[in-house]
């Protein structure tokens, strides 16, 4: 199979609010595909639904040639969260090994995911005394543990410095070149220069998928975040026109 992930017609309500709204898109396997749109567009609601752990309303989502949630899925992907998913009262080294052992893994994947993250330095260090980033980088250690063959992770360079992010992506990549699929979602769109494909997502609705060079050539320009809003202001236009349309329809 080529696709990791396959999502048709996903629609998911929340609060009595449609926060997704039918939106149909596919992730290659072994390529780092980024998420992209403004905070309250429905990132962190997709990849819940990718996970399993999110009710539904409409449509599928298939995960690794599986329907999205299978208990046979919880070994083969790793899911970061925005808020940390490690134990306060355990060190960095503690939490890595833990989590090493829920994966039947060893001590030496543990330190290496540490590693991998920047935190060898702070291994020893109980994740209580850490900063936000480096609580944020102790729980992506924890989810790439288990080498797992596809990696969700919600806003993972959120608070991190440049240098720290450049080194992430530099793993990120690494990780895809190896066969690791990993979505990757950002409200902050010079990441998604970053990334081998882009899913552009505003108010539920899916305004893009493709490349970045392809989001670039359908907008006609080469800055990506002047690409997003000529891309949102097409969608606005079509959508007013097509409400027009419907509203002489009607009247007629």
């Amino acid at each position: 199979m080529d696709d990791a992930i396959a999502v048709r017609d996903l629609v998911v309500d929340r609060g009595g609010r449609r926060v997704l709204d039918g939106v149909t898109c596919r992730v290659p396997r072994g390529t780092v595909t980024g998420l992209l749109g403004p905070s309250g567009s429905g990132k962190t609601t997709f990849m819940r639904a990718v996970v399993g752990v999110q009710v539904v309303a409409g449509g599928t989502v298939t995960v690794l040639g599986q329907p999205a949630g299978t208990p046979a899925l919880r070994q083969r992907v790793g899911y970061l969260t925005q808020a940390p998913s490690v134990y306060a009262d355990l060190t960095v080294r503690e939490n890595a090994r833990y989590f090493a052992a829920l994966y039947g893994r060893g001590r030496g994947e543990a330190d290496r995911a540490i590693r991998d993250v920047g935190l060898a330095p702070a291994a020893g260090q109980l994740v209580a005394t850490l900063s936000g980033g480096q609580r944020s980088r102790a729980s992506l250690a924890c989810a790439l543990v288990g080498e797992p063959e596809l990696v969700i992770l919600d806003e993972p360079t959120v608070g991190q410095d440049p240098v720290l992010r450049a080194d992430l992506w530099a793993r990120f990549h690494a990780m895809a070149a190896a066969g690791t699929t990993l979505l990757v979602s950002s409200h902050v769109m010079d990441e998604a220069a970053r990334c081998d494909r882009l899913l552009l997502i505003r108010q539920g609705r899916l305004i893009a998928d493709d490349t970045p060079a392809a989001v670039r050539a359908a907008a006609g320009v080469d800055d990506l975040d002047e690409a997003f809003l000529r891309l949102i202001r097409a969608g606005e236009a079509a959508t007013t026109s097509t409400d027009a349309a419907a509203t002489r329809e009607a009247t007629a």
